[in-house]
């Protein structure tokens, strides 16, 4: 069974910055995309930031050039550093890894973590 473990959410006053981690277990392909995806109250759940195994990366244009994702693939760990983050910024932040397994015919797999809460407010 894959499970994601989230940390490092919380309060932080306009222009501050915070660090996500997320911890992936149980077992997992090696080739695998994991990322970060954020919800805020009344919108739909939306992509951060993704990064492959071979660490190719892709962002929201919303977050450009303050957001920065990384992964540890000896730790199973991807982490999100957050600067200057803005209200805007508010959501509950998931961890996901998704991956492709071979059953007989190829098959999608995607997991979430429980989400972590990130506000930004003065």
């Amino acid at each position: 069974q894959v499970q994601l473990v989230e940390s490092g959410g919380g309060l932080v006053q306009p222009g501050g910055s915070l660090r996500l981690s997320c911890a992936v277990s149980g077992s997992i392909a090696s080739f695998n995309a994991m990322g970060w995806y954020r919800q805020a109250p009344g919108k739909q759940r939306e992509l951060v930031a993704a990064i492959s195994n071979i660490g190719t990366t892709n962002y929201a244009d919303s977050v450009k050039g303050r957001f920065t994702i990384s992964r540890d693939n000896g730790k199973n760990t991807v982490d999100l550093q957050m600067n200057n983050l803005k209200p805007e910024d508010t959501a509950v932040y998931y961890c996901n890894i998704n991956f492709r397994i071979y059953t007989g015919t190829w098959t999608t797999r995607t997991y979430w973590g429980q989400g972590t809460q990130v506000t930004v407010s003065s």
